[in-house]
């Protein structure tokens, strides 16, 4: 299931059913990042992780149905980078290792179809945006925040979301200003009237999300 979720998210996956089989595997093949149960068949998920550490800085996601404190502090301090508890939604999970590759310095690499949304379409392959066949330019960031709302339709986002999510901020560090003057500047580009917008629109008290 997850294998199919992340293919459809644009990543290549290889899986391994036991930690002997994952280890064999990171060193006859590269792997940009690593998602490991903590409770497998025969193995302990901690074991596999202090395993793989010990000749590999690979980015780590933990996944286990412990919630416990211990539990996530023990698979931090073992080098995982990320630790889901389940149950989770596959939009939380897709979220995060785009949010852990973009930390670790690595860019996936989108081999899914253009989003063509009437006569809007983003290509998350030339980074480009056309709108009635126009080319429209936009800043790096600007394209990864759309590129981000379309790619999940009419789901709201909060601005908080949004610096997580494409900034790899929070408000801690970052304005959330930021979010509304890139949402304006987007919506200058692709929106007949911005105040009136057709595809970004604003959720009071919420956020935004894209509108097909």
């Amino acid at each position: 299931m997850l294998g199919r979720l992340l293919v459809a998210e644009g990543y290549e996956v290889d899986k391994a059913s036991t930690g002997a089989e994952a280890l064999k595997a990171l060193t006859e093949r590269r792997a940009d990042l690593v998602i490991l149960d903590v409770v497998l068949a025969s193995e302990d998920g901690f074991e596999v992780l202090a395993a793989i550490r010990r000749s590999s800085n690979v980015p780590v996601i933990l996944l286990t149905g412990r919630g416990r404190e211990t539990d996530r502090v023990l698979g931090l301090k073992l080098g995982a980078d990320d630790y889901v508890v389940k149950p989770f939604s596959g939009a939380e999970l897709a979220a995060r290792v785009g949010t852990v590759l973009r930390r670790s310095g690595q860019r996936p690499t989108p081999t899914g179809a253009p989003l063509v949304f009437g006569d809007l379409l983003i290509d998350t392959l030339s980074r480009e945006i056309r709108l009635s066949g126009n080319l429209i330019e936009t800043t790096a960031k600007e394209f990864d925040l759309l590129a981000f709302l379309a790619s999940s339709p009419r789901q709201v986002f909060s601005r908080e979301q949004l610096l997580a999510q494409v900034w790899d901020s929070s408000s801690q560090w970052q304005d959330a200003g930021t979010v509304t003057e890139h949402i304006r500047r987007v919506r200058r580009k692709i929106e007949e009237n911005p105040d009136r917008p057709r595809w970004v629109r604003t959720v009071r008290g919420v956020g935004y999300r894209f509108e097909p």
